[in-house]
């Protein structure tokens, strides 16, 4: 079933999320990878605050190429999610609403999304230019000397995504095995 969302992604919006719907995320997103995690996890440990909120937003694991002249951003594909599931436990408990990447996710990271009724989306994997063409506006917020891992803020027009994990836990992936 095709679904439109506008961000932020509140506790109800989630809870409408079922594993295999299709939906087209409007609003804010941000971009965070694994040295961007890392970071925020220093953070965390040593008391500090996060350079974004993560109550009701969504964090795509992404790295873009350079904007083309007259773009926000360049291609913008999805990168491997269990690169961050050592992260992203601690992550969903301070309230983000929402992942998406591609592959699978470890047990840690689907207990906490049911814990805290969060959701994972997967997007296409080497459709990078494609899915950038959804993107309206690109800012970096944080962590500049990472380069393409620095943290984005992005906005997205209808920016297409498949729920793989919802937050009841029902799993894409296992369900397409289990047929």
């Amino acid at each position: 079933m095709d679904k439109y969302i506008t961000t932020p992604l509140t506790k109800d919006k989630a809870a409408d999320l079922k594993a295999g719907d299709f939906v087209f995320i409007t609003g804010t997103i941000y971009t965070a990878r694994d040295a961007a995690h890392k970071r925020m996890a220093e953070a965390l440990a040593g008391g500090s605050e996060l350079p974004i909120e993560m109550k009701e937003n969504i964090i795509y694991y992404m790295g873009p190429s350079p904007a083309r002249e007259g773009r926000p951003i360049g291609s913008a594909g999805p990168t491997t999610a269990s690169r961050m599931d050592k992260y992203a436990p601690d992550l969903l408990d301070l309230g983000l609403a929402g992942m998406i990447g591609k592959g699978k996710r470890s047990k840690a990271v689907t207990d906490a999304m049911v814990r805290n009724g969060a959701v994972y989306f997967a997007a296409i994997g080497g459709a990078g230019a494609l899915l950038s063409k959804s993107i309206t506006a690109s800012e970096v917020i944080a962590y500049d000397d990472l380069g393409t891992e620095a943290i984005r803020k992005l906005t997205v027009k209808d920016f297409p995504v498949i729920v793989v994990i919802d937050g009841e836990g029902n799993n894409l992936y296992e369900r397409q095995n289990a047929d």
